[in-house]
């Protein structure tokens, strides 16, 4: 079995760091999983390569023996026994191998051919690092995360609810707690694909969705609106009712009130996200509307109050 170089497997070099070593896994194992290349057993069989060059390289323990005997790997702790002994024997003048001298010859670098049966294993991992056939731990990959997507209004992000979809043919019923955000990500664990020899499953990751609403404006937890206000009620005050998404709020518009004008609504604007209890604030901007279709005596009325002002 040919020696194999999982650091070129994995694209990366000798020296790499850990995190490195995961980044390369991670992009590779991203697009060579069998999930995303059905069919395909060339994308199979190179996931299984970047996985197994993984599980060696991630593995303090693993690497430092795959480093240490490199295309000696055969062999292993014979080679490195066999080192031992020459070097032992030419401190003490002695020669443990017989007549045939040196067994890495003149230069001290060949591979040492004992009695190692390299025939037992079936590839170059189960040869170094123990037969998963023979009861030796068999390598298991967890599956692949899935991605979905999920469309609220403003009005269900405010509050609590339960929403049902289906991905990959299974129906998902899950709790949306108010004050979810626009793009915020909801992990939900083992709802991805399975894993490979018994590992365990990918994870759902849902992105929400917000569509605009036409009333009302979010920025964080506080909410933005306009009210309309009659030209009367702004000059005189009195008394307006708003829609909200908690209900109905009266609010008492002050006489002589500007167009323009902002109003605070502590505790009315958006829920904080599971924090129960907890709210933004509504701010109001007034829109003051003119009249209309003014029959000749209201314009006299007018004219009378423009005179009164001169």
């Amino acid at each position: 079995m040919a020696f194999v170089d999982y650091y070129k497997v994995l694209g990366i070099d000798k020296t790499a760091s850990a995190d490195e070593i995961k980044k390369a896994y991670r992009k590779l194992a991203r697009k060579y999983h069998p999930d995303v290349n059905p069919n395909d057993n060339e994308a199979k069989q190179r996931f299984q390569e970047i996985n197994e060059a993984n599980e060696v390289l991630s593995d303090p323990e693993k690497r430092k023996k795959y480093d240490q005997y490199g295309e000696h790997w055969q062999h292993g702790e014979e080679y490195e026994k066999a080192q031992q002994q020459y070097r032992q024997s030419q401190s003490t003048g002695g020669n443990p191998f017989g007549a045939g001298g040196n067994p890495f010859g003149s230069g001290g670098s060949h591979e040492y051919t004992g009695n190692f049966d390299d025939g037992q294993f079936s590839d170059f991992f189960e040869q170094m690092f123990g037969s998963r056939r023979g009861g030796g731990r068999q390598s298991t990959f967890r599956g692949q995360d899935f991605n979905a997507e999920l469309s609220l209004t403003l009005q269900e992000a405010y509050t609590t609810h339960q929403q049902t979809f289906n991905i990959n043919g299974k129906s998902i019923r899950i709790t949306i707690h108010a004050g979810v955000e626009d793009g915020q990500k909801i992990k939900l664990k083992g709802y991805g694909s399975e894993g490979i020899n018994g590992g365990p499953k990918g994870d759902l990751y849902i992105t929400i969705n917000i569509t605009p609403d036409a009333r009302f404006k979010r920025q964080g937890n506080d909410l933005y609106t306009t009210l309309d206000v009659d030209l009367y009620t702004a000059i005189l005050g009195g008394e307006v009712t708003l829609d909200t998404f908690g209900g109905k709020v009266k609010l008492k518009i002050k006489a002589e009130s500007q167009n323009g004008a902002k109003m605070r609504l502590k505790g009315k604007g958006f829920p904080l996200y599971r924090k129960e209890g907890e709210f933004g604030d509504l701010y109001v901007t007034l829109n003051i509307q003119m009249p209309n279709n003014l029959s000749a005596e209201e314009k006299a009325l007018f004219q009378q109050l423009k005179d009164l002002k001169q």
